[in-house]
């Protein structure tokens, strides 16, 4: 029996070292809207996830978030493309965390700390544009290292 116990852990190890890639992971699905993800950052993945589809078209919406800080975080930066066929058609960016000024409940935490948030967030939208297209969000630190990142694919046929 122990012996199983440890072939099984040897094969688990080897293909964790042998995935180039994270995982493709669903946010939600529904009838006309479905939201993927896949970690950009080849060091580390993270859980993020809503109650349902239809609750991003509101104003406001619940969200749960989880990882590991492999960087502190003294000052973050948020930078987010929308890009369809290929080409980037809307970049935006905010510091979300510096000295001072804080949008945040984590600014300030250290790396090797668990960040979880779970709770509200709006995103000042009325509506998702239909389509398909990707949302490539990117959260970096004062030393411009990857604190998250992230491609998120979304497929939307809801007719507003």
């Amino acid at each position: 029996m122990k012996t199983s116990n440890v072939l099984v852990l040897i094969l688990v190890l080897l293909h964790i070292n042998v995935s180039t890639e994270w995982p493709t992971h669903t946010v939600c699905k529904e009838d006309n809207l479905e939201i993927h993800y896949k970690s950009c950052d080849p060091q580390q993945d993270f859980a993020f996830s809503i109650d349902r589809c239809s609750d991003i078209t509101t104003h406001t919406f619940n969200i749960r978030a989880a990882m590991v800080l492999r960087h502190s975080i003294k000052e973050l930066h948020a930078k987010v493309d929308l890009i369809m066929n290929g080409k980037t058609i809307l970049t935006y960016s905010e510091t979300l965390c510096e000295p001072g000024y804080s949008k945040l409940i984590f600014c300030g935490k250290k790396k090797g700390e668990h960040l979880y948030y779970e709770g509200p967030v709006t995103l000042g939208i009325k509506e998702i544009p239909q389509g398909d297209y990707t949302i490539s969000a990117k959260l970096t630190n004062e030393d411009h290292s990857t604190v998250a990142c992230a491609d998120f694919t979304v497929k939307n046929y809801l007719d507003y």
